[in-house]
């Protein structure tokens, strides 16, 4: 107290940008927490289902309480917004690639803020061949991400968005406050698509048991793509590939060069992540 000031930030969750960050980044550290407040007089929100013009493709979204997390030892106030259930689907996708011509192949033009421009075709299965109908979206880069929620808001004239890294959190601890305990098996088993499970692919979404929120596969299965506190692209939680110690809340991983390793093209796609097979997303909005 005294005269001191605390440093609290307020996440706001930005228009999601194009820029990818070299280096990796695994936080393992199991401090924060996430304490979910609700103001006086706050509306309380209400499930929702955004349909998609000429799609029988439907994203269900869920109302996730404000609150408070620790991200890098600060505290960060979160106000409440809506989630989506699962993981961005195959067939959800699919109706933004379909939407408009696709980008030349190779192209690398700087697209200005309003502009909405598709992912050029990818030389490879984009799904892998481990399923499409029900899947979550793998090997879409930060790009690809930004031009889907560009396109989503257009359509939907709501304001879609990739999460923050704080709400990402906030959401994915469901009100479980201070250090992160290690689940058990029997939890992992029933909650997660994990090394010990998944068979090295990705499985359809919402399979497993949801967490207190009702949001399936925050851990496991893909990670995620969100905003890190400096505004830039991170994929957050743990994904098929790790062990039991990658399912937590702050796991964090940036980009590199070996997500495209073995992309033969010059230069490399700027949409496609040849070895982002862990590589996903799933969206927010805020309420209006």
């Amino acid at each position: 107290m005294g005269n001191k000031k605390q440093d609290r930030r307020v996440a706001r969750g930005p228009v999601f940008g194009a820029l990818l960050v070299g280096g990796v980044l695994i936080s393992g550290l199991m401090l924060p927490s996430a304490t979910p407040v609700r103001a006086a007089g706050e509306a309380k929100l209400k499930p929702y289902t955004q349909d998609l013009s000429e799609s029988v493709a439907k994203i269900d979204m869920l109302p996730i309480p404000g609150g408070t997390v620790m991200i890098k030892g600060k505290p960060v106030t979160v106000k409440p917004f809506y989630m989506a259930k699962t993981e961005t689907p195959w067939e959800v996708y699919d109706v933004f690639l379909q939407s408009g011509p696709a980008s030349p192949a190779y192209d690398q033009t700087d697209f200005a803020p309003d502009v909405i421009a598709r992912p050029s075709k990818s030389y490879i299965l984009p799904d892998l061949g481990w399923g499409h109908a029900g899947y979550p979206v793998i090997n879409v880069s930060s790009t690809s991400v930004d031009m889907f929620t560009r396109w989503i808001r257009s359509a939907t004239k709501k304001n879609y968005r990739l999460p923050t890294e704080a709400e990402w959190e906030l959401a994915c601890r469901a009100g479980v406050n201070g250090p992160w305990k290690p689940l058990n098996k029997t939890t992992l088993e029933k909650t997660a698509w994990y090394a010990n499970n998944s068979g090295g692919m990705t499985h359809p979404v919402g399979k497993k048991a949801p967490n207190k929120y009702g949001l399936y596969d925050m851990l496991g299965n893909t990670g995620e793509w969100a905003i890190d506190m400096a505004g830039k692209p991170v994929l957050c939680g743990g994904t098929h590939r790790d062990g039991p110690t990658g399912m937590i809340p702050t796991m964090r991983r940036y980009f590199t060069p070996k997500w495209q390793e073995t992309d033969p093209q010059i230069p490399k796609s700027r949409w496609w992540l040849a070895d982002g097979r862990f590589v996903g997303f799933r969206l927010v909005c805020d309420p209006q």
